[in-house]
């Protein structure tokens, strides 16, 4: 059967109960440039891979929101800077209204919603962006996973984009000694799950960027992600001998997978 004749809304349901307009959003994700976030108590860091353009921009990933509030995002980006335009309204709107800064977690569910409603209406369609937002507010650091199927999840570290299952298996290799990192450790974390999917790319840059306890986010520059770099790499140079020693130990191969 003809899946076109399904999907020219998103009130629409296929025989197999399946709506085709979420589908090719979450698409548009998965083609996206890969982003990760990570976090502990005090500190979330996002990084982020632009590829620059011949004429010498770039397409900056890596987006500020408020004084302690930020995202990053994978997919089609006029629809990611629309929900980041929401997101600064709704803070803004928040804070002159109760001169307070508005808490995370009640501005995402508001995202949620948001973004739930274009998955319901006829005449609109589901935004094709899946974002990471990095706040810090009274409860401490937090990090937020928003799909477009309206699917908010508050995550301790996650990754979007292609290739981000790469990034993922290192995150989840050392999401346990998050907690314990320092600022410095967290961010070069972060660099160094970014950079697993690249293999022996090298046209691709890195963006960092930081929120936390007594500091508002922050996009480092070149400069500074590039001293976070070399660092990263010599982590990683430290850490590539103890794995295999490791895995020597455990005897054949047999029992390594």
């Amino acid at each position: 059967m003809n899946r076109h004749r399904y999907d020219n809304d998103t009130t629409v349901f296929s025989p197999q109960g399946r709506i085709f307009q979420v589908e090719y959003a979450m698409e548009a994700v998965k083609k996206g440039e890969v982003t990760v976030g990570l976090k502990n108590k005090d500190f979330t860091v996002l990084t982020s891979l632009y590829e620059p353009s011949d004429e010498g921009s770039m397409q900056r990933k890596i987006i500020p929101v408020h004084l302690q509030l930020g995202m990053t995002f994978a997919g089609v980006a006029p629809d990611a800077k629309t929900l980041c335009r929401y997101m600064l309204t709704q803070a803004l709107t928040y804070r002159y209204s109760y001169i307070g800064e508005m808490p995370v977690h009640r501005l995402m569910i508001n995202l949620g919603n948001k973004m739930q409603a274009y998955t319901n209406r006829y005449d609109r369609r589901p935004f094709g962006a899946g974002l990471l937002v990095a706040g810090y507010d009274e409860q401490g650091s937090h990090l937020y996973q928003i799909m477009p199927s309206a699917t908010v999840t508050k995550c301790l570290a996650t990754a979007i984009g292609s290739r981000s299952q790469i990034a993922r298996n290192y995150l989840e290799l050392h999401t346990q000694d998050f907690e314990g990192c320092s600022k410095d450790d967290l961010i070069c974390h972060g660099i160094q799950a970014i950079r697993e999917p690249l293999g022996n790319e090298n046209n691709l840059k890195i963006q960092v960027a930081i929120v936390g306890k007594d500091v508002q986010f922050k996009v480092f520059s070149e400069e500074e992600t590039q001293k976070y770099l070399e660092t990263a790499k010599r982590m990683a140079a430290n850490f590539e001998p103890a794995a295999t020693d490791d895995l020597l130990s455990q005897g054949s191969s047999d029992n390594i997978t």
